[in-house]
């Protein structure tokens, strides 16, 4: 019979796994198994796997925590969890963590085949969409777009990748860090492995050793050594996104790791000497984070050795247009639907609407649209509701063309007249002009913007 896919099951009852193992070869699959969340992570980082599932309730680590950890290191890992307790907290907490599907026990032999058939399809699918924008777009494949912004992050991504530097991505969520990060590991050509850990999936008591591995006998249940994820990435790329949820206690550590080039596996005296490249990611903004001392400013400044600045989604044109494309073709495909091109007024929609998501959310729009749409051309009407509504501020500079204003003054009234237009209601005025209200509440700071000023139409040269 013919291997169809390399699943791995995990549960802590040794003759649950079994049977599930049975059930899968019989249908054809390649099957491993894993007694605990930890085997299947080191299992998951020596092994191509196409499914993973898992049972919720386990020691050490549960289904729900095991399912975030593989979505962050292999993204495209479909993840089905089995669980007793059919409860809508349950679904809603598996479905943040990026589950793919649930089998509700007791396991029945044609259900759990048939959500293991339809993951590994749909893995396949996706594999093969990949391969193929790979081969056709060179190494900064997924970062796509062709606007000036977007344009000098893949010349920066070009003039360092080959460098052993570490490097800071910085954007809002969803602009597609991570994406960045592998662009810069395919660019190196680089032998090692791309290893992704998202800081704040991770909890804080096994970090540390996630990051430099431990010692046998180190804590309880250490039963073997264990590499951590600096030398699993050797001679290649470590990305750690979310840097700025480090706990400050793990912090050190890692500062030490980076001066001295090695890494001390938890309850081992021994220094290990490592050479992979860090990459880090964060939207926070880690300058406040060291003044506010949730930081530590010596690891800021030695993993910022170059940053990347990411654009927000609103701040790349057309690039809209050519993304949302992609994405519409890739949904369409997915689904088994003829291929499908977006309408101009659609068109015109995607690119007033602020995406304050970034391309996440973009993608998230394109496949409800892809779902929705009755017709060869994605309409208006096929839209989510929140980009139909979406109405725009129009905001025009002064007529008097004598004075000359530079572009951070004019930012500064704009964003101070729509404040007044909403009768100054910050919250509001942040989600119009398409910006969280941290953002917001520091660039009103740094104008030194007074309540006066928000009050009362100071805001001279743009118009009301």
């Amino acid at each position: 019979m013919e291997e169809r896919a390399r699943v791995l099951v995990v549960d802590d009852e040794a003759d649950t796994a079994f049977m599930m193992k049975i059930v899968l070869e019989h249908g054809g699959h390649r099957v491993l198994t894993a007694g605990s969340a930890m085997e299947a992570l080191d299992v998951i980082m020596r092994e191509e796997i196409d499914v993973v599932v898992t049972d919720l309730s386990m020691k050490e680590l549960d289904g729900i925590g095991l399912c975030a950890r593989v979505r962050s290191a292999r993204p495209g890992t479909p993840v089905i969890i089995i669980t007793a307790h059919a409860n809508l907290d349950v679904a809603i907490e598996a479905m943040r963590a990026g589950a793919y599907d649930f089998v509700l026990k007791p396991v029945e032999a044609e259900r759990l085949s048939a959500a293991v058939d339809r993951a590994a399809v749909e893995r396949s699918a996706r594999a093969g969409i990949e391969a193929a924008q790979s081969a056709a777009s060179g190494p900064a494949t997924n970062v796509l777009g062709s606007s000036a912004a977007i344009t000098r992050v893949h010349e920066l991504v070009r003039r360092i990748a080959t460098s052993d530097t570490s490097v800071l991505i910085q954007g809002e969520t969803g602009t597609g860090k991570e994406l960045v990060a592998r662009a810069l590991h395919e660019a190196s050509g680089a032998r090692g492995s791309f290893i992704a850990l998202n800081c704040a999936a991770m909890p804080f008591n096994l970090l540390e050793s996630e990051l430099f591995g431990h010692a046998r006998g180190a804590f309880t249940d250490a039963r073997t050594q264990r590499h951590g994820l600096f030398l699993e990435a050797e001679n290649g790329t470590l990305f750690l996104d979310e840097i700025g949820e480090l706990p400050l206690e793990v912090q050190p550590k890692l500062l030490r790791a980076l001066q001295e080039r090695t890494v001390r596996p938890v309850g081992s005296n021994a220094e290990i000497p490592f050479s992979a490249r860090l990459v880090v990611a964060t939207n926070r903004n880690l300058e406040q984070d060291v003044r506010e001392k949730r930081f530590r400013e010596d690891l800021y400044y030695r993993i910022n050795v170059i940053k990347v600045d990411l654009p927000a989604l609103r701040e790349r044109g057309n690039d809209v247009i050519e993304l949302a494309a992609r994405f519409l073709a890739r949904q369409a495909e997915r689904i088994g639907k003829p291929p499908l091109k977006l309408g101009a007024d659609a068109a015109q929609r995607l690119l007033e609407y602020p995406w304050p998501g970034n391309v996440r959310e973009l993608e998230n729009c394109m496949e409800y649209a892809a779902v929705l749409a009755r017709h060869h051309e994605v309409r208006v009407t096929d839209l989510p509701q929140k980009v139909r509504d979406h109405r725009v501020v129009r905001v025009t500079p002064s007529n008097d063309i004598g004075e000359i204003i530079p572009i951070d003054e004019y930012e500064r009234r704009y964003v101070v007249n729509v404040i007044i237009q909403l009768g100054g209601n910050k919250k509001r005025a942040a989600q119009r002009l398409g910006m969280d209200r941290k953002t917001l509440y520091r660039k009103l700071e740094r104008w030194g913007v007074s309540p006066s000023e928000l009050a009362g139409g100071e805001a001279l040269g743009v118009a009301r």
